[in-house]
């Protein structure tokens, strides 16, 4: 568990589609899951405090379309110089 005293930064990383009319491409979620390994393994090591997870069913034509999504919360003891806002 990580001590909440210490976290001075915290990154939020959606991995999936989260907004129906702007459909996330498979380059994006690859490096959105790339900058999340990022964050908990390069200096200084980021820890997940919590994730968020949703689903939507889209009716598109005749078709259902499940559009799915989570969101970790990485905490930090200081803002990484590597990570771009």
């Amino acid at each position: 568990m990580v001590d909440v005293t210490d976290v001075r930064f915290v990154k939020r990383i959606i991995v999936g589609s989260n907004n129906p009319s702007q459909m996330a491409s498979e380059e994006q979620i690859e490096g959105a899951r790339a900058l999340l390994n990022r964050c908990l393994n390069e200096a200084p090591r980021g820890h997940i405090l919590a994730t968020e997870k949703s689903f939507t069913i889209l009716q598109i034509g005749e078709h259902q379309v499940v559009l799915q999504w989570i969101c970790y919360h990485v905490a930090f003891p200081r803002k990484p110089s590597w990570l771009v806002d």
